[in-house]
């Protein structure tokens, strides 16, 4: 059995945009483009509605398609596995303790991380819902375990928004790409939600979108969190090479991916 991490846009999704470029085209054939002329104003608007529409349509599925290959595990790229291995790096686990990745998704970074620390413990957490409920399970993520022959890991379900877990749980905590996606939350305090958990002495990597439109002034969080105690804190940005292109980025969406890193 081969671990199957699944693709960060879903399959299904690029499949419907290509069905409804080809309806939109379909439709614009026979009720926009045949003698619009003779059939006056309203079926000049009718063209160039479905003509811009399917135009829009096709660009969207082209796009879709294009984010689809640069992140399948099993692809040229291997966009994904870059990212996660290279989070993975930052995360150090002494010997008999426990980290927690935030957002686990389908278990890659958990996974990842379990296997740069084989003699601690990793625990995935999720709630495993919405657009990825389908493909991002906690079976899958065990299942992914086993097939990578993977034993210190566990996974339970946790809302990074208010984490199941007691103060200063894990010497260790990760995430990648999770909090930008959550809706209506102040993105430092899911941060600082997550860093609640981190023993002293811990250490913490977490990679997400942090543009300032999302996450405010990160500059100035990561000054409040020396002042606070931590240690080796620094954003780094990831579209620089370190996981990517800055053009690449741009493309991809990714723009403003930066890893948070530090010890508490």
């Amino acid at each position: 059995m081969k671990a199957d991490y699944k693709n960060w846009v879903p399959k299904g999704m690029v499949l419907g945009l290509a069905a409804g470029t080809v309806a939109a085209c379909v439709l614009f054939i026979l009720f926009g483009a045949t003698d619009w002329i003779a059939h006056g104003t309203a079926r000049v608007i009718c063209a160039v509605v479905l003509g811009v529409g399917t135009l829009v349509l096709l660009f969207f599925t082209v796009w879709m398609a294009s984010l689809y290959r640069t992140f399948d595990y099993n692809g040229k790229r291997k966009l994904s596995k870059t990212i996660i291995d290279g989070t993975a790096a930052h995360v150090s686990i002494p010997d008999g303790g426990v980290g927690l990745d935030v957002g686990c998704g389908s278990g890659a970074l958990t996974i990842a991380c379990a296997k740069r620390n084989p003699d601690a413990q990793m625990v995935g957490c999720d709630i495993w819902s919405g657009a990825y409920k389908s493909s991002f399970t906690k079976q899958r993520c065990e299942d992914n375990a086993a097939a990578e022959g993977v034993s210190n890991v566990r996974f339970e379900e946790g809302n990074a928004v208010k984490l199941p877990f007691t103060d200063e749980s894990f010497d260790a905590v990760c995430s990648n790409y999770v909090y930008h996606n959550i809706a209506g939350q102040d993105k430092q305090a899911l941060l600082l939600e997550t860093l609640r958990v981190l023993k002293k002495g811990g250490t913490f990597a977490i990679h997400d979108l942090m543009s300032k439109a999302r996450y405010g002034d990160m500059d100035a969080f990561v000054r409040s969190l020396r002042d606070a105690g931590y240690a080796d804190v620094r954003l780094i940005d990831t579209t620089d090479g370190t996981f990517m292109g800055h053009k690449e980025a741009a493309w991809l969406g990714l723009g403003g991916s930066t890893l948070l890193v530090g010890k508490k």
